[in-house]
């Protein structure tokens, strides 16, 4: 009988923890969240704002009983709303670190992470700047801190001194280039504006300034953002990093992405700490594949999941 009673107890035990288990899925997904429906909180970071629209906006209008809020914030204020379980999925431009990691599986969270495209960091200069095109090494030298004057690349200039603007502060446009020339800090030179927009305003109304931006922003061809940019700044061509005397120069054109001619590329990663089938499983699966994939092309992005295939033109006379 105490054997009966003993196995009965454990049965019990097993049952309500089986029981408190389930509510806590259920409060955490819903009770009627699918990959294809439901509501989620996403992090995006600002960079990748346009981008995020456009896939959000094709995959709701397909699946329409789904509904995605985006967050757009810095990559540092996203990375944290992730780490602290306020968005269960977050687009970046690069992958969680093994301290990241860690963090995450002390909750018993394995986090996975999709590389969905790769795009490049663009630099746009005022319309009445001579200078549209710039050397690779002139470039690096204006990060470390030894080239501060338009006229040290060109003495012929009618502009003097060089003012860098980013977006903010721990954006991953800062990153990029902090980690492209291995640099601890930025020259006093270089501010933050605090949103893409306000960095083409800037550039607009500052003729000796150089902003920083994501080539998503000035390179859909259908988008009226993007056309209200160009026609208000000029996007720089960049020689090579490998061959920076060179008279080739090149802009963040996709076939210029694919085959890393342009020297400032960098991936792009939906992340997810979903631990079920949940909607943000099924938007990864819809960027991912061939539609949501197609969009990143047509954004100017090089898709990372489907082939590309470059065409090069030659006229025949």
């Amino acid at each position: 009988m105490k054997k009966m009673n003993k196995i009965l107890l454990l049965f019990m035990i097993a049952l309500i923890t089986g029981c408190i288990s389930c509510k806590s899925a259920v409060s955490r997904m819903g009770t009627d969240e699918r990959p294809t429906r439901g509501n989620i909180r996403i992090g995006v970071d600002e960079s990748y704002r346009l981008l995020a629209k456009a896939e959000i906006d094709a995959f709701e209008a397909i699946y329409t009983n789904a509904e995605i809020d985006p967050v757009y914030a810095s990559e540092d204020s996203i990375l944290n709303l992730f780490l602290n379980d306020s968005v269960r999925l977050m687009v970046t431009s690069r992958p969680l670190t093994e301290n990241e990691i860690a963090y995450l599986r002390q909750d018993l969270i394995i986090a996975r992470t999709t590389k969905i495209a790769y795009d490049a960091i663009a630099f746009v200069v005022n319309r009445d700047n001579p200078d549209s095109r710039i050397r690779y090494n002139d470039l690096r030298d204006i990060f470390l801190g030894r080239i501060s004057s338009w006229k040290q690349m060109n003495p012929e200039s009618p502009l003097n001194k060089i003012k860098v603007v980013f977006d903010e502060a721990g954006s991953g446009n800062v990153r990029t280039i902090m980690n492209k020339f291995d640099i601890d800090s930025l020259p006093a030179y270089c501010y933050v504006t605090g949103s893409h927009p306000s960095v083409i305003d800037y550039v607009e109304n500052d003729p000796g300034s150089m902003g920083i931006i994501g080539v998503n922003w000035i390179s859909d061809a259908d988008d009226s953002i993007t056309h209200s940019f160009l026609n208000r700044v000029k996007v720089m061509g960049i020689t090579s990093e490998y061959f920076s005397d060179s008279n080739e120069y090149y802009q963040p054109h996709p076939a210029y992405i694919a085959d890393e001619s342009y020297p400032f590329i960098r991936e792009v990663y939906m992340i997810s700490c979903e631990t079920f089938a949940g909607l943000g499983g099924g938007f990864i699966a819809f960027v991912a594949g061939d539609t949501g994939q197609r969009i990143l092309l047509k954004m100017g992005m090089v898709p990372a999941t489907i082939p590309v295939r470059l065409v090069q033109i030659t006229n025949e006379y």
